[in-house]
């Protein structure tokens, strides 16, 4: 552990340091050969009695004491924390994935957005089209080939990585879209619950299971048996429920019916401030991108990036109070694409869109930043004026 810590000392200290310190101090009489039982419990006392020597620095910030159990402080999710009431959307043209030069890697593209909208915590992402045409989930597969349309192609993977894989089976028959998802990097987001881990809020799905009449319907949540919640849903709905604080008592065991309650997919956010994954929407050009907002008043804050823009790095910029922002990035040939696509627009200047037009990356080495490297870029530039919104 020390040697793995940039080359500190090794503690002079024999019990910090253990056999292997024994072993490599020349000074050292020879370790005595013990049988298999004496070996075993003086094993065990080292291990016991084991303390990291000062100035080693030999604990791991954001896990807990056994390194291998992630601790509250690595997704927030049981520890105490405020409620969060604003949200974040981040638009992007579904044509970028045209650029790549084959199914896998088109795959793998959305998948690497993915998981960049899953670390910087963004609630809602949505893919537009530049050319302005409506787009839907539904209808005939034309083949996952360059010839598919991209904005559909994005959304279903983007859709079937942010579902708990629980409930995937359920939610997501099987597509040639997905045909290659299996190869992507899980997003591993706090609502991604696993069995054994207590939570206070699960996602779930409505199954086909009798129920006595006003009962309500049985709910798949990842766990062992299911929970009754009290409402009328559809079948194969998905569905965010609440858990009791008394479903699980201190011993792990469950009652023998877990009961608990349907909430909004927004609660866990404004109640607990766990953030709880995205939702997917599809737009109509750049104009239903903020006109279609799912939000009540609207996006507040508006923020298109493009190399015109202002440096967003400037130690005097800051971003006023907003309930709801919104973060829209181009193609392959900027917003400038986006609004010529877009006939509902009358706007010819991208900047009289929005709020704030920014440049996230000044004196790129490169001619261009294509856009899944620009949204990290851009997302963790904006994120320490994000969280003190």
């Amino acid at each position: 552990k020390a040697l793995s810590q940039g080359g500190a000392a090794i503690p002079t200290n024999h019990k910090a340091r253990g056999i292997l310190g024994r072993l490599m101090d020349s000074h050292a009489p020879p370790p005595k050969i013990k049988s298999k039982k004496k070996r075993k419990r003086s094993l065990k006392e080292e291990n016991g009695s084991h303390e990291p020597a000062q100035g080693t620095g030999s604990k791991r910030v954001g896990f807990s004491e056994d390194y291998r159990k992630p601790s509250k402080h690595q997704f927030g999710g049981e520890e105490k924390r405020e409620g969060r009431k604003y949200t974040v959307s981040v638009a992007i043209p579904g044509s970028i994935v045209s650029n790549a030069q084959s199914p896998e890697l088109r795959t793998y593209l959305v998948g690497q957005i993915a998981r960049a909208l899953t670390i910087f915590e963004v609630d809602e992402i949505v893919v537009f089209s530049e050319d302005g045409a409506k787009k839907s989930l539904e209808g005939e597969f034309q083949g996952n080939t360059r010839r598919a349309d991209p904005n559909v192609f994005m959304a279903r993977v983007l859709q079937y990585l942010e579902t708990p894989q629980y409930l995937r089976k359920d939610l997501f028959p099987m597509h040639p879209d997905l045909k290659y998802a299996g190869l992507l990097n899980p997003l591993d987001a706090p609502h991604h619950v696993r069995i054994d881990t207590k939570s206070a809020y699960r996602e779930g799905v409505v199954v086909n299971r009798p129920t006595k009449p006003g009962a309500g319907v049985w709910v798949n949540i990842g766990l062992r048996q299911c929970a009754l919640v009290g409402h009328n849903i559809p079948v194969k709905t998905r569905v965010t429920v609440k858990l009791p604080p008394q479903a699980v008592d201190p011993r792990g065991r469950m009652p023998k019916t877990l009961k608990g309650s349907a909430v909004a997919p927004s609660k866990p956010r404004t109640e607990a401030g766990i953030y709880w994954g995205y939702s997917t929407r599809l737009a109509s050009g750049l104009g239903g991108v903020i006109q279609n907002c799912p939000y009540k008043g609207g996006y507040d804050l508006t923020i298109g990036t493009s190399e015109r823009g202002v440096d967003a790095a400037k130690a005097d910029f800051e971003l006023p109070k907003f309930r709801h922002l919104l973060l829209v990035f181009g193609g392959l040939g900027g917003l400038e694409d986006a609004i010529e696509g877009d006939e509902s627009l009358r706007e010819a200047d991208p900047s009289a869109l929005f709020t704030l037009y920014i440049n996230s990356c000044t004196h790129q080495g490169s001619r261009t930043i294509r856009t899944e490297e620009a949204l990290p870029i851009t997302l963790s530039l904006l994120r320490p004026h994000i969280l003190r919104n």
